[in-house]
């Protein structure tokens, strides 16, 4: 199976990958659709069953859209696929800005943001310049944002709005930037498809944090129990060590050795799931338990930024982790 494995081009094992990924999606959609109905015939119109029911399948369309997003992107290209994920920052970015108030004095600043701020930051990537993209907004974004808010002269919670329209920029538009950006990294002894290292980092992280979330059931004591009932120590070790089994496992699709797959999947479970902690203290402080569920819709991105959180966090850590490792590779 190696060996078949080994004798196929870079377009053809991410074919595979894709096939694999879509026939997996297709079984747990089937499972969950007949297990809905097992469980609506036992029990019949539970609330909490229902709701339970809706969130898995809010979460399954999502992982269609994902999924669907990167084969779009890989079949079209480098350039489609930076596309895609400006579009997804852009809907990521509304949902966050949603729930924060915003006054008339901020407006200026929100066009730059999704208008100005955005698509230069994607065509940075775009153009592979690298070392501008990734101060362009922690430095000059950072410093232009507030001067246009004062000019609008509304000193009222200045800091707070600004404080508010940076993390939102920093978070949807910098953050995801990142995931795109690894489509474009060359490494000198390693021609495969870069496609790989995108769900390297997607599959470690996710697989980090499911693993999180389930063996955190029944345990008592979380960290932060006003924040997240999920974040244990224990359960937090036992998500590391699912996601570096996997990095390790997936180490032939990528230009790492075995030992380094681990660090670098390590590194990015340790950054996705730190990320999602903090982003649901945001969600805390604004009063809502998801960025986007029925209830309290904040967007048409039905709880975007739920699902991409974590690689928010994750992938500029990964990509510079990347970067610095490139001559050890």
């Amino acid at each position: 199976m190696t060996s078949y494995l080994r004798n196929l081009s870079a377009n053809e094992q991410v074919g595979l990958l894709f096939l694999v990924l879509f026939g997996l999606l297709a079984l747990v959609s089937v499972a969950g659709v007949l297990l809905s109905l097992r469980e609506r015939r036992a029990h019949g119109d539970d609330l909490a069953l229902a709701q339970r029911r809706q969130d898995n399948a809010a979460l399954l369309n999502i992982s269609w859209i994902m999924a669907l997003v990167f084969w779009v992107g890989w079949v079209l290209g480098e350039g489609v696929s930076i596309a895609l994920f400006g579009i997804l920052s852009f809907f990521a970015l509304r949902e966050f800005i949603s729930l924060s108030p915003t006054r008339r004095g901020d407006h200026r600043s929100l066009v730059l943001a999704f208008f100005v701020v955005l698509p230069l930051q994607y065509a940075l990537v775009w153009n592979g310049h690298f070392n501008l993209f990734t101060v362009f907004i922690p430095v000059y974004v950072f410093l232009a944002l507030p001067v246009v808010s004062a000019l609008r002269n509304d000193p009222q919670r200045f800091l707070e709005r600004n404080a508010k329209l940076q993390w939102g920029i920093m978070v949807c538009i910098y953050g995801l930037s990142h995931v795109p950006a690894l489509l474009l990294l060359q490494f000198p002894r390693w021609l495969g498809n870069n496609a790989f290292l995108v769900f390297f980092l997607v599959l470690v992280v996710q697989t980090c944090m499911l693993v999180q979330h389930l063996a955190a059931r029944g345990r008592r004591k979380p960290v932060a129990p006003a924040i997240s009932a999920s974040f244990h120590w224990q359960s937090w070790g036992w998500g590391l060590l699912a996601g570096g089994l996997v990095g390790g496992l997936l180490a032939g699709v990528t230009p790492f050795k075995p030992v380094q797959a681990v660090a670098m999947a390590l590194v990015a479970c340790v950054a996705g799931t730190a990320g999602h902690l903090v982003m649901k203290a945001i969600k805390r402080d604004r009063g809502v338990t998801n960025w986007g569920g029925e209830r309290r819709s904040v967007t048409g991105a039905a709880g975007l930024l739920d699902r991409v959180d974590a690689l928010c966090f994750a992938a500029p850590v990964f990509f510079h982790a990347l970067r610095a490792a490139t001559p050890l590779l």
